[in-house]
């Protein structure tokens, strides 16, 4: 069985696992990829915020996701000491070029819930690949320190997957956000395969 194929059934239904050469190329580049941490999960942070002034009127979104928010600055925090206890810089933002493909994916126009659901795939997706790497640095990153961090962070990672998901249930018909979530996974996958190998970012 390839590595592909053996990885694809441990990860969180994402179609085309990370390379397994990101990992050592990540650990000789660990500045730019903690600073590059940082900025994902300010990101996270604000894309929950813009979410819930979008939908203000969405109780039970409001209510879940402010504790996502919390707990995304609490990573950015924690990245940052990370940062800090190796006296490495926190450097200016890259572009996330990830971020910007998964962004044209992303349908325009239909109805507020269908906005809304896009938005959630959209982060759910982030959320896998995010979980999926930080299972990588977890188990193979030299730095003990950094292993354990990068373990808890995976299993939050994972919650927030399942949460963003199970929101899109709820607030648009599930089959067809079950439909529309597997064509994020093959696009994700092909945006994946058609990216530079990089080693100074975490996407």
């Amino acid at each position: 069985m390839s590595w592909e194929e053996s990885t694809r059934q441990k990860m969180l239904h994402l179609k085309l696992p990370t390379d397994p050469r990101w990992v050592n190329i990540a650990q000789m580049q660990i500045e730019d990829i903690l600073v590059d941490h940082a900025y994902c999960e300010q990101k996270a942070a604000s894309s929950c915020i813009s979410l819930i002034v979008r939908f203000n009127d969405l109780e039970e979104l409001v209510d879940t996701l402010t504790p996502i928010v919390a707990e995304e600055w609490g990573h950015f925090e924690r990245v940052m000491d990370q940062l800090k206890k190796r006296g490495l810089k926190f450097g200016p933002q890259r572009k996330d070029e990830y971020v910007a493909k998964l962004n044209e994916f992303v349908k325009k126009g239909g109805s507020r819930m269908q906005q809304l659901t896009e938005y959630l795939l959209m982060n759910a997706l982030i959320e896998a690949r995010s979980c999926e790497r930080f299972k990588l640095l977890s188990q193979n990153i030299e730095d003990s320190d950094l292993q354990k961090f990068y373990y808890e962070l995976m299993i939050s990672e994972a919650g927030h997957y399942v949460t963003f998901i199970e929101m899109a249930r709820k607030y648009y018909d599930p089959e067809k956000v079950n439909k529309r979530w597997q064509e994020w996974l093959t696009y994700e996958a092909e945006v994946l395969k058609n990216m530079e190998l990089r080693g100074d970012r975490m996407h």
